[in-house]
């Protein structure tokens, strides 16, 4: 590489792109630069959280399952804050509470039981999905910002040319390249947010199938204990 071609290489590199830039691409380069470590940010987090959930939600119903007493298993594990165990312990609470007086509206019961554990697979749904916005947010929006930078470097390339009065390459090519860097950056923060928000979606339905058959699994044994009784 000729001397001249290594000093137009080095001018068109990432920082030097940045450092040429006026006012107006800095700022929408720093924004989506900002936005796209949020955005990795979120998904590690987002990744590791659903997975510890996922494994101890399984955990909890492989045990609950071998347990021979709902109570004392219900005691034994009241410090277990997964999503299964919260399910879990909504439904005892709601069973103790409508059994625990003298008449028992069994019907009644049936639906308090079924709406209290409803309550809980949705809440604990929303907790782990809190962020997901963000990634959706980060995913529709980047790209227009980034095509807003490519908008202003491209104006700012005609400019030049008006101000030259030339249109040779060595004149454009800093705004075009620019107005690319921009796109490129905005492209770079919105396709990793659009993947983890469909990975992370998909991931939550599993989770949420789950515990609605865990829910009702755990229903049906409750509601033959009403039987019994």
């Amino acid at each position: 590489m000729t001397p001249v071609l290594a000093t137009e290489a080095a001018s068109l590199s990432p920082v030097a792109l940045f450092l040429q830039a006026d006012i107006v691409v800095k700022a929408v380069m720093l924004g989506l630069l900002a936005a796209s470590i949020w955005t990795w940010a979120i998904i590690v987090s987002t990744g590791g959280r659903l997975r510890r959930e996922r494994k101890a939600s399984e955990a909890f119903e492989d045990a609950f399952w071998k347990a021979d007493d709902i109570d004392k298993f219900h005691d034994r594990n009241s410090s277990d804050v997964s999503p299964a165990a919260r399910l879990f312990d909504a439904g005892v609470r709601e069973w103790r509470r409508s059994t625990g007086g003298k008449q028992i509206d069994k019907d009644g019961t049936r639906a308090r039981l079924a709406t209290s554990m409803q309550v809980s697979v949705a809440a604990d749904i929303d907790r782990l999905s809190e962020r997901l916005n963000v990634l959706a947010t980060v995913g529709s929006v980047a790209p227009f910002v980034g095509l807003f930078g490519t908008v202003w470097g491209i104006m700012r390339a005609f400019t030049s040319i008006a101000a030259e009065q030339s249109s040779s390459l060595a004149v454009v090519a800093p705004g075009i390249a620019e107005a690319l860097f921009a796109t490129a950056i905005g492209l770079f923060a919105a396709i990793p947010a659009v993947i983890a928000y469909n990975r992370f979606g998909h991931a939550l339905d599993r989770l949420e199938a789950r515990l609605t058959r865990f829910s009702d699994r755990f229903h049906a044994t409750l509601s033959r204990e009403l039987d019994a009784g």
